[in-house]
C-alpha cells in the first residue's frame, strides 16, 4: 500500500511546509538569526522567540538513516531514537545540519543516552524533565527553563529581557488560539476534512518560520475549509476515530490511512503531534513568566510522567468534545513508557468512557501496512 500525502489545494501551502521550510532555514540562517533543533514539546519555544530564534522539529520519522544509527545504537531501541541519531550523524536532516544548538530532554533513558552521542556532532543540551507534576517538580522545571535561558543567552550572547519574554508568551498563545480554532472544526458532524489533511496543518505549522503572520494563516484556512463545508455537499457521516500514543511523522501515517481507506475519519489526535500541547495556554496574567511557562508545559500529559493524570484528563474532554466512536493508540516498537501505559489508557477508554479500543504497534518501516489495514478493517467494522 502506497503512503499517500497529496491534499486538495485549499491545504497545500501547509502541507508542503516542511519541504519549503528546508530553503527558508538557510535563508534564516543566513540573516543572522539563530535556529534552534528541538525533539519534545517540552522545550518552551517562548524562549527562542524572545531571542528573535526559531525552534524547528528535528528530522524522526523515517527509517532512512536507522541502519547507520545501528552501527552504533542497539537494534532493539525505539525507531524514533534511531533515527533522531541517524539523521544527525549522517547529516541528511537539512535541519539539523542549519541547527546551531540541539536540545533535548530527558523524556525517556533511550533519548537520553543518545544525546551524549548526539553531542559529537552539534552542540547539545539536555533540559531536565522531571517525571511527576507536584508542586516539587514545577520547581525543579522552573529552575531547567531558567537555566536554559542561560544557556541561551551565553551561547548567542543576548539578553531574554522580562519584556521580550512576555511578548513571545502572547505571540506563541496566539498560535496556539488559532490552531484550536482550526482542529476544533473537526467537533463537527460530519467533519469538514480528513484526518489525513489534519495532521498535515498541525505539521506543516510547525515548519513555518514566520510565527508573527501564522496566526493568521491559519485562521485564513479555517474560515476557507469552514465556508466549504458550509457551502457544499457534506461527505456522509463517518465512524469517528481518535489517534492516541506516541509522537506521529509521515512514516506512521499509515496508520491513519488505514483508519480512513476503511471507511472511518480521524477527528482528533491526542498525541506530541496533534493537541497534547496546544490544549493549554501559557498564564499571560502570572507575573512570573518563567514559573507561567514551567505550569504549561509540566501540564503536558506524556507518558514518561508518573503518574499521568494529565493525559487522561485529556482524553476525556476529547472523546466527549469530538463525539469520538472509537480509539486508537499508535505506540512505536520499544517506546516503553507508552507501551506499558497503553493497558491504563485501554481501561479508561473501554470501561469509562465505554468506547471500543485498539493498540497497533508500529515502527518507521512500510513491512506492517497489510497487517495494520487488516487489523484497522475488523476494528471499523466492529464499529
Amino acid at each position: 500500500m502506497e503512503i499517500r500525502t497529496e491534499l486538495p489545494e485549499i491545504f497545500q501551502s501547509f502541507s508542503q511546509a516542511r519541504q519549503a521550510g528546508f530553503i527558508s532555514a538557510k535563508e534564516f540562517k543566513e540573516s543572522g538569526n539563530p535556529l534552534i533543533g528541538i525533539f519534545c514539546t517540552y522545550f518552551p519555544q517562548e524562549l527562542a522567540l524572545a531571542m528573535d530564534a526559531v525552534t524547528v522539529g528535528l528530522c524522526a520519522s523515517s527509517d532512512e538513516t536507522i541502519a547507520e544509527a545501528e552501527k552504533d545504537l542497539p537494534r532493539n531501541l525505539c525507531p524514533l531514537i534511531k533515527s533522531s541519531y541517524g539523521f544527525g550523524k549522517t547529516d541528511k536532516c537539512p535541519y539539523f545540519y542549519f541547527s546551531d544548538l540541539v536540545v533535548g530532554e530527558t523524556t525517556c533513558d533511550g533519548k537520553k543516552k543518545m544525546y551524549e552521542y548526539m553531542a559529537q556532532y552539534k552542540p547539545v543540551h539536555v533540559m531536565k524533565l522531571p517525571n511527576s507534576q507536584d508542586e516539587v517538580a514545577l520547581d525543579l522545571w522552573k529552575q531547567e527553563i531558567i537555566k536554559m535561558k542561560e544557556v541561551l543567552e551565553t551561547q548567542f550572547g543576548v539578553i531574554i529581557t522580562d519584556e521580550k519574554l512576555n511578548q513571545a508568551i502572547r505571540l506563541k498563545n496566539e498560535e496556539r488560539r488559532a490552531l484550536k480554532e482550526f482542529y476544533g472544526l473537526c467537533k463537527q458532524n460530519p467533519a469538514p476534512m480528513t484526518g489525513m489533511e489534519l495532521f498535515n496543518v498541525l505539521v506543516g505549522a510547525s515548519f513555518d518560520f514566520n510565527r508573527e503572520v501564522l496566526p493568521q494563516k491559519i485562521r485564513d484556512l479555517t474560515k476557507k475549509v469552514q465556508e466549504k463545508y458550509e457551502n457544499e455537499k457534506k461527505q456522509p457521516m463517518k465512524p469517528r476515530i481518535l489517534i492516541t500514543g506516541c509522537p506521529m511523522g509521515a512514516a506512521t501515517a499509515k496508520v491513519i490511512q488505514a483508519i480512513e481507506d476503511n471507511g472511518a475519519v480521524v477527528v482528533c489526535f491526542e498525541n506530541c503531534t496533534g493537541v497534547k500541547a496546544i490544549e493549554e495556554l501559557v498564564d499571560e496574567t502570572n507575573p512570573d513568566g518563567f514559573e507561567a511557562l514551567a505550569q504549561k508545559y509540566l501540564n503536558i500529559g506524556c507518558s514518561c510522567m508518573s503518574p499521568n493524570a494529565k493525559r487522561f484528563e485529556l482524553l476525556n474532554g476529547l472523546i466527549d468534545d469530538y463525539s469520538v466512536d472509537g480509539v486508537v493508540e499508535m505506540t512505536l516498537t520499544a517506546c516503553h513508557t507508552y507501551n506499558v501505559e497503553s493497558l491504563s489508557v485501554k481501561r479508561f477508554v473501554q470501561q469509562q468512557k465505554g468506547k471500543p479500543y485498539t493498540l497497533i504497534e508500529t515502527d518507521f518501516g512500510t513491512s506492517d501496512v497489510e497487517r495494520i489495514n487488516t487489523r484497522m478493517t475488523a476494528f471499523i467494522e466492529m464499529l
